[in-house]
């Protein structure tokens, strides 16, 4: 017993080493990514720092040794993704680079990678075609809202742990491959320009997973129709000939009398008027269904997802959630408004919610309703805030929003316990708020 814990002790000295060199690797390749793609928003990568610990939105295996995640959502990467970086992360499973302005072809170096199992690519600009070379293991593929073109590689029927499939919003052609995967749930190929029949293997998916392609037809969207065969012409088919009426003989014509003459003419009138307001009803009609379907098209083009946090967040504000110094949370507005939450309580000026957002994080996050404030005094206060908010006592806030209609201050979820410790305890957390006068208070 004691020489097999001998050599299992040898055998992990011996691994560390490895260990060490598969991790700097890592973080090389890290570091190179982020010295080559421009970036808006600053990331706290430091070549001094930890990876698995310090670094902004990457996680590492439990025993530290690899990068497990990168997820770098709507931090403002620009440009292409260039090459010998992320495809270095050869234990790499988890890759989220959406809502950024990432342009080019989808690396294929970095989609064949063996380990990767969740891939988030939505709303970029990639372009070109999607790679055939797709790691067989994914779970979930999001490439949605992009400018991605050409045919849906036949290589998809390949991916059989394949849960999701988005594709929606792209430039797509062609036909469908016939994919039959037992364990996808979810697939979109909307709004794109596929066109044939959908394969009999898809047609248990709802209408919302291929409308928008005009050129696309089968269950469940409408029948595909099939055009008649010409007939063979026949001797049967010739037109019969003239037939020739007799002229009528001189004198017998009869001359139409006055109330005749009246009768036609009104009825020939009526006939007229009811043809004009037949074409004129037509005509609205088909202005009416084709500024519908233009609407439709582009309205959903350009969907937003809905907003749980305030009807006064507006569109042209969106991702303008301001982090203080030190944060390392990694999420924009839109995930915020797309988190799941939860009422913990209402006071005076407002109601303060726990949101748990997709990817696992859950902070706390206060909604100011009768705050009356301009942005300048408001971010004033912010900065007060975020200087007081360094106390140990205080319960740190990560970031705020500001619109006229709409003001979110969002802090750490912490686990307090009882309703009786908070209310009698010697060290309970302070929580600043706004006081009528807008000033600002404090209270524990």
């Amino acid at each position: 017993m004691k020489l097999r814990c001998v050599f299992a002790a040898l055998s992990f000295i011996w691994l560390i080493p490895q260990m060490i060199a598969d991790l700097n690797s890592d973080k090389q390749a890290l570091l190179d990514f982020a010295a080559n793609v421009p970036h808006a928003r600053k990331l706290n990568w430091n070549s001094s720092t930890s990876v698995c610990t310090s670094w902004v939105g990457i996680t590492c295996t439990k025993n530290g040794s690899r990068v497990l995640a990168v997820r770098l959502p709507g931090v403002g990467l620009y440009g292409l993704i260039p090459a010998n970086t992320l495809e270095k992360l050869d234990s790499l499973m988890i890759l989220s680079l959406r809502s950024n302005h990432l342009s080019g072809d989808l690396p294929s170096n970095v989609l064949s990678l063996s380990s990767l199992r969740f891939l988030y690519l939505q709303n970029n600009n990639f372009s070109g075609n999607i790679p055939s070379t797709l790691s067989p293991q994914l779970n979930w593929v999001d490439l949605s809202f992009n400018s991605i073109t050409g045919n849906i590689p036949a290589s998809i029927r390949n991916l059989s742990h394949l849960v999701g499939l988005n594709l929606q919003n792209n430039s797509l052609t062609g036909f469908i491959p016939n994919f039959n995967l037992s364990r996808l749930r979810h697939l979109n190929l909307s709004y794109n320009y596929l066109n044939g029949s959908v394969p009999l293997a898809l047609q248990k998916f709802p209408l919302s997973s291929f409308e928008g392609n005009s050129m696309l037809c089968g269950p469940p969207l409408n029948q595909c129709s099939t055009v008649p065969p010409a007939p063979s012409p026949s001797a049967t088919n010739f037109p019969p000939p003239p037939t020739v009426l007799p002229k009528p003989r001189e004198g017998s014509e009869e001359k139409l009398s006055t109330g005749a003459i009246v009768a036609i003419a009104i009825g020939g009138s009526a006939v007229l008027f009811l043809l004009f307001l037949m074409i004129a009803f037509c005509c609205l009609k088909k202005k009416d269904s084709e500024g519908t379907a233009a609407t439709k098209s582009k309205g959903i083009r350009n969907e937003k997802p809905k907003e749980d946090f305030g009807s006064g967040v507006q569109e042209a504000e969106k991702n303008k959630l301001v982090f203080f110094e030190g944060c390392s949370y990694n999420f924009d507005l839109e995930d915020l408004l797309r988190a799941s939450a939860e009422v913990l309580g209402k006071g005076s000026y407002g109601t303060t919610y726990k949101a748990i957002l997709e990817e696992g994080t859950t902070v706390v996050v206060k909604r100011l309703k009768e705050v009356v404030l301009g942005k300048r005094e408001f971010e004033q206060q912010m900065e007060v805030v975020g200087r007081l908010s360094q106390h140990p006592n205080v319960v740190p806030i990560r970031a705020y929003y500001f619109s006229k209609d709409e003001k979110l201050l969002v802090y750490d979820f912490i686990e307090a316990g009882s309703f009786s410790a908070l209310l009698h305890g010697m060290n309970r957390p302070i929580i600043f708020s706004f006081a009528s006068n807008s000033s600002l208070s404090y209270q524990r």
